[in-house]
């Protein structure tokens, strides 16, 4: 797919699918522009749609700056090219959805799943659409 470039202050609430809009997925350190996978977009859509439960984006497109402060973050991310996302969904555990996930992506992408406790209070599923295949338990 593309690496499509916005700006949180002129698109923050353009929709990108049914349920997305763009200011879902801005760095955390306020910054613009915004880039995003439209693949990523798509899979996120067929996750929501799945579970037809709200998916809360908790980190998507990160700077450089702001990746560097993340505890244990990959020195090259994919969350630095828009190409990844941090999801919760509501009311699913992130077993299932680190499990439908894997099923969506099947022989490429990322798929990580970072279980409640140690600081997670509710967990989170990495989801990202590199070309290769990488999964893991955090």
């Amino acid at each position: 797919m593309s690496i499509e470039a916005y700006s949180l202050l002129k698109n923050g609430n353009l929709k990108l699918s049914e349920h997305f809009k763009v200011r879902e997925f801005y760095c955390r350190d306020g910054s613009d522009p915004i880039f995003v996978d439209t693949e990523l977009v798509e899979i996120l859509e067929k996750i929501r749609t799945h579970f037809n439960k709200p998916v809360s984006i908790t980190s998507a497109f990160r700077t450089a700056s702001w990746n560097a402060k993340q505890k244990n973050a990959a020195k090259y991310s994919q969350h630095l090219y828009g190409k990844a996302a941090d999801i919760q969904v509501q009311g699913i555990s992130v077993e299932q959805v680190y499990a439908y996930a894997d099923k969506l992506l099947a022989g490429r992408g990322g798929v990580g799943i970072y279980p409640p406790g140690l600081g997670r209070a509710n967990g989170w599923v990495h989801v990202d659409v590199r070309k290769e295949k990488s999964r893991w338990r955090g």
